[in-house]
């Protein structure tokens, strides 16, 4: 314990002595009294940076011009309300304070949303998703906690607040919207105090990557995290800086330091090594997984299909969805019980109040130019919750079922096809104290008068037609001799079928993966 503590202490302060360790804390209160000074005046320069950024990009885009002969080599980011930010910092109050100011200065509390490492997993995915889809949230504030591991790809512009002291970290922070399905220019503002050592040092740092990036065609931030100054982190280099950086000689080796270790030849070298791919697939692994794809594909609802009920579903639950770009739907608003629905069987991000744009294709969920669109498909909340609201009110229905022709068949022979659903659990709890569902099939089992039954891999009922009018009722078919054999007792036989042939192979994938 005392070891540790020793390691904490000698992290937190540069003193080396008693004496020295007092005069920090005098000076560190008086840094304090100035920090809320600045505050209390209005006068953050920091923060009118960012204020004036805000108003720049969030401004209604000016009438187009006539494009120069010589347009530059990165275009400026258009101008337009609708466009989403990123503002990183590294402390939870600075992001309280940024939050506040946010939102303040555009005229709406929930014009910002914020993710840290306080957050549970649900509440930083609700902040996500908002994020992603809302129309009204412009803004994301975040720590780190959002800088790993998380998609903030509706977004092209992130500002860095407060840079930290591990370059590694700033390539994760621009990895959030820079990244492979990008179709927008992405821009990077870094806030750099002038006239602080930490500052002088981050400058020269950051004048050395601009030069970089011009030679390497942009690419620096790939590999930002595993440059070495000469053999030491950056985070060491800006210590000294603090500590000794008033000395003419230390400025000209940090300087230095920062010249070799962003060397063009050396930045090169490692994009070459990043772009070695060391994992090789042999035949039979490319087979499994092409076979596994195909089967994938038998399986899956086409999108038109899921459209079609999900329009009319939607609807008749009062949901408004408007067309806004061919199969590209604005939903305007999502009806108190199916975000209720949602807080019941949710196991993954929340379903909105609106969304700016929903698909259901992922060709169409980022076209070139317009806004990043939902991607609904099965497992998509807003989805499962019409459904599961859906079935409810219409379960009886179900259970009464339908007679429906299948054109392709030239006999008159009936078949009595069973619809199914097959789920694999684990051990986690949904808010409603079920099972948390990790897998899901739904399973057609067909069976005929002689007794078989056979399981198909798609959804059969797809392909056939309702009955017409001049053709016989349910109730007269089912009266006719050739149904007899129709009775309550199927359903347990292909009951049995199912979980003697299907599900030990759905339970055998899941363990597989």
């Amino acid at each position: 314990m005392e070891a540790a503590e020793e390691e904490i202490l000698d992290q937190a302060t540069a003193a080396r002595t008693i004496g020295e360790l007092k005069a920090e804390i005098v000076t560190l209160g008086r840094l304090e009294a100035l920090a809320l000074a600045v505050r209390r005046s209005g006068e953050d320069r920091k923060w009118l940076e960012l204020a004036g950024l805000l108003g720049e990009i969030f401004s209604p885009a000016p009438p187009p011009r006539e494009t120069p002969a010589e347009a530059p080599p990165i275009p400026p980011p258009t101008r337009s309300p609708h466009q989403k930010l990123v503002v990183f910092t590294e402390h939870r109050d600075t992001l309280s304070y940024l939050e506040t100011r946010i939102t303040t200065l555009l005229g709406r509390k929930d014009a910002a949303v914020v993710i840290h490492g306080g957050m549970g997993r649900e509440e930083r995915r609700k902040a996500q998703a908002a994020f992603e889809h809302d129309p009204v949230v412009q803004v994301l504030v975040a720590t780190d906690a959002a800088g790993e591991g998380i998609n903030l790809q509706r977004a092209h512009l992130m500002v860095n607040y407060d840079l930290p002291w591990n370059p590694n970290r700033i390539e994760q922070r621009f990895g959030r919207i820079h990244r492979i399905g990008q179709t927008e220019v992405c821009h990077l503002w870094n806030l750099v105090a002038e006239e602080t050592r930490e500052g002088d040092v981050y400058y020269t740092l950051l004048e050395k990557l601009e030069q970089a990036r011009k030679a390497l065609g942009g690419q620096v931030f790939d590999v930002l995290g595993k440059i070495q100054f000469e053999g030491r982190p950056l985070r060491d280099l800006l210590i000294e800086a603090i500590r000794y950086g008033d000395r003419p000689e230390i400025r000209a080796k940090l300087t230095q330091a920062i010249a070799n270790a962003v060397d063009t030849t050396q930045l090169q070298n490692l994009l070459e090594e990043r772009a070695l791919a060391h994992d090789v697939m042999d035949v039979s692994r490319v087979a499994r997984i092409r076979e596994d794809m195909e089967r994938a594909a038998a399986r899956r609802l086409q999108p038109h299909y899921i459209e079609s009920f999900f329009l009319e579903a939607f609807g008749q639950l009062g949901g408004t969805a408007r067309q806004r770009e061919p199969r590209r739907y604005e939903v305007t608003h999502v009806p108190a019980p199916i975000r209720n629905r949602d807080r019941l069987i949710g196991t993954g991000e929340p379903v909105l109040p609106r969304y700016e744009r929903i698909a259901f294709e992922k060709a169409l969920i980022a076209p070139q130019g317009e806004p990043l669109a939902a991607f609904i498909c099965p497992g998509h909340p807003l989805l499962d919750a019409t459904l599961d609201l859906t079935l409810e009110r219409n379960r009886d229905l179900l259970r009464r079922g339908t007679v429906l022709v299948d054109e392709r068949d030239p006999g008159t022979a009936p078949r009595v096809l069973f619809y199914m659903e097959h789920s694999v659990q684990d051990a986690s709890l949904l808010p409603n104290g079920d099972r948390r569902t990790i897998s899901k099939q739904m399973l057609y089992v067909e069976l005929d008068e002689a007794g078989n039954a056979r399981h198909l891999q798609y959804a059969p009922y797809l392909d056939y037609r309702p009955l017409r009018d001049g053709e016989p009722s349910v109730d007269t078919l089912l009266a006719r001799p050739e149904c007899s054999w129709i009775t309550r007792e199927l359903e347990q036989k292909a009951l049995a079928h199912a979980i003697a042939e299907v599900v030990p192979q759905h339970l055998k994938e899941v363990r597989d993966q």
